[in-house]
């Protein structure tokens, strides 16, 4: 894999970890305004999670990063985004465009991080969509 870089996000904690993976997924955006993207199409998405806390683990872990891509990766690897619960085709506000997609990352990860005594948190999701398109979410406030 090639070395990335990435935009940076301040967080005042004391640690930072950084997860890469990728997921080849189809979707479509059932929206007249969507143009081609109404129908289905896939992507080989490249995702970096940044994940940030000031305490580690029982094995000295921020948190594992085999779990972190193992939440995403099972979810949505070789899966028709539009058919995952988080995911609706009667609101607008939950389309599988590049944003929400980076949206429910977050809320997927963040969920299985406040189960952690350390309570690391998720401060920043990047997904690249296509080698000219990507999407970074990061929450404004702690929402789960």
């Amino acid at each position: 894999m090639m070395q990335q870089i990435y935009p940076v996000t301040e967080h005042p904690y004391a640690y930072e970890l950084n997860k890469d993976f990728q997921f080849a997924a189809a979707h479509y955006v059932p929206h007249e305004d969507a143009g081609k993207c109404q129908n289905m199409h896939g992507h080989t998405y490249f995702t970096n999670i940044t994940i940030a806390g000031n305490e580690l683990d029982h094995t000295v872990f921020l948190v594992n990063f085999k779990k972190i891509k193992d939440l995403i990766h099972k979810r949505f690897d070789h899966h028709v985004m539009n058919e995952d619960t988080k995911f609706s085709d009667q609101d607008a506000e939950y389309f599988p465009t590049t944003e929400v997609v980076a949206r429910t990352i977050y809320e997927i990860i963040q969920e299985y991080l406040n189960t952690l005594q350390n309570k690391p948190t998720c401060v920043q999701v990047y997904l690249r969509e296509t080698p000219t398109s990507y999407c970074i979410y990061r929450p404004k406030e702690k929402t789960l």
